[in-house]
C-alpha cells in the first residue's frame, strides 16, 4: 500500500498524488500517468506493482483540477465523466501537474533518473512529457493524442504500446507516428484499447505481460 500526498504545480493548483516506494534499493523513479478514470484502484495496483519491481512512483490526480477525488470505473457512464473533466482541465494544464511530479520526483529521489509511464490519455501525455519536458525516458501505452502530435520531437528515449484491435486509435494513426518516428520503439500487441488493465473488457494477459517486460526493460536500460 502507497501513501497519498499534495503537490503543488507552477501556477499554485495544489494536487494530490499517490506514492509507492520501493522496498529494496530503487532502480529509478516513474511519474505514473492516469487514464481517463482517474486514480483508481486498478492505477494504485500498477503503482504498487512497480514498486515492487524496485521503483518508486507517484501517480499525480490529474482531475483534481476539475474535480477533486474523483476515481471512475469502467464503465460508458464513468469514461464521459472522465472525458469532461479532461475536457475542462486541458492537456495543457494536465502537463503542468506531470511536469510538477516530476520536480518532486527529483527533489523526493534526488539520486535516482525519473521516467514517465502513461496509460490511455497517460500515454497521450507521456507523449507530451517526452516532446516538452525533460524526463529521463517516457513509455506510452495506447495514447489517442499522439498521432495528432506526432511532429514533435522527443527530448528523451520513448517507447510505445498499442493494440491492434485498438477501436479508439486505428492502425492509420499508428501508421503516422511510425512514418514520424521510426527510430522510436513501438510494439502493436494483438488486442483491443486499455489492454494492459485487468479490470477492462479487453484486458489480454499475454499482452499485458509482454508489454510490461518491454517496459521494465526499456526502464531499466534509461532510468
Amino acid at each position: 500500500m502507497g501513501t497519498k500526498i499534495k503537490v503543488t504545480a507552477e501556477d499554485g493548483h495544489q494536487f494530490g498524488a499517490y506514492v509507492a516506494e520501493s522496498t529494496s534499493p530503487a532502480h529509478g523513479a516513474i511519474v505514473l500517468i492516469q487514464e481517463i478514470f482517474g486514480v483508481n484502484s486498478h492505477i494504485r495496483s500498477v503503482a504498487d506493482g512497480y514498486a515492487k519491481d524496485g521503483f518508486h512512483v507517484i501517480a499525480p490526480a490529474l482531475f483534481d483540477r476539475a474535480e477533486r477525488d474523483l476515481e471512475l470505473s469502467y464503465n460508458a457512464e464513468d469514461m464521459k465523466k472522465g472525458m469532461g473533466a479532461i475536457s475542462q482541465i486541458g492537456l495543457d494544464a494536465a502537463l503542468k501537474d506531470v511536469a510538477a511530479s516530476i520536480c518532486h520526483a527529483r527533489s523526493q529521489w534526488s539520486d535516482l533518473k525519473v521516467g514517465v509511464l502513461g496509460f490511455c490519455l497517460g500515454g497521450s501525455l507521456g507523449w507530451l512529457a517526452a516532446t516538452r519536458l525533460d524526463p529521463a525516458a517516457v513509455v506510452c501505452y495506447y495514447g489517442g493524442q499522439i498521432a495528432k502530435n506526432a511532429t514533435e520531437t522527443p527530448h528523451c528515449p520513448v517507447m510505445m504500446h498499442f493494440g491492434a484491435k485498438d477501436a479508439h486509435i486505428g492502425p492509420e494513426q499508428i501508421e503516422t507516428i511510425r512514418k514520424a518516428h521510426p527510430e522510436l520503439p513501438l510494439f502493436v500487441y494483438d488486442a483491443g484499447h486499455g489492454f494492459n488493465c485487468d479490470q477492462r473488457k479487453d484486458f489480454d494477459p499475454p499482452s499485458a505481460k509482454l508489454a510490461r517486460e518491454r517496459t521494465l526493460e526499456f526502464f531499466g536500460k534509461y532510468l
